[in-house]
């Protein structure tokens, strides 16, 4: 993925009352970058955030001001670039972000198992979505699988080497 192309954020939901707020529904672990002045993109027009209202999860863009003017933006995907996402989300030690994490192989004993495509979050528990490596594949197996991202599967992971170091993980691509 190059630094410039775009990551989804947010959904913008139904309009809130008659003063041009939107439902914010936030896709990723940083509530935070959703402040006044930060500039978001749709499909074709950037949006400059006017007001947001954590606990509420609601937000309201400059030059939206009325509840039909809203409602036009229902449904539309909020967008960032990778950049200014690493720039105004800060990580904890060992913490990636998921557009990081996608693309990398899954090593388990030096054997590739698969590549990460995908990241799906099943309540609160984030799990790696792995298309299982074709040698797999042709042998019978799954062609894709699930691992939780806990320290008893995950031994580490190299983002600038795009691999993921597991351990029992190859359980999961040998079940039916």
């Amino acid at each position: 993925m190059k630094s410039n192309e775009l990551v989804d954020a947010a959904k913008l939901g139904r309009a809130v009352g008659l003063k041009g707020f939107l439902k914010l529904h936030n896709f990723s672990d940083f509530p935070k970058q959703f402040k006044k002045g930060r500039r978001f993109f749709t499909d074709g027009q950037s949006l400059e955030i006017a007001e947001f209202d954590a606990d509420k999860s609601i937000v309201r863009f400059v030059g939206i001001n009325d509840r039909e003017s809203a409602s036009k933006l229902t449904n539309m995907i909020l967008k960032n670039t990778k950049d200014d996402v690493k720039k105004s989300c800060k990580l904890e030690k060992d913490e990636f972000f998921w557009f990081d994490i996608i693309g990398c192989k899954v090593v388990e004993e030096g054997e590739i198992l698969g590549l990460v495509d995908d990241i799906e979050r099943i309540n609160t528990q984030d799990y790696l979505h792995v298309k299982t490596d074709e040698k797999f594949v042709k042998n019978g197996m799954q062609k894709s699988f699930l691992i939780p991202y806990i320290d008893r599967f995950i031994i580490g992971a190299d983002i600038i080497s795009k691999e993921i170091v597991t351990r029992y993980a190859a359980y999961f691509l040998e079940q039916k």
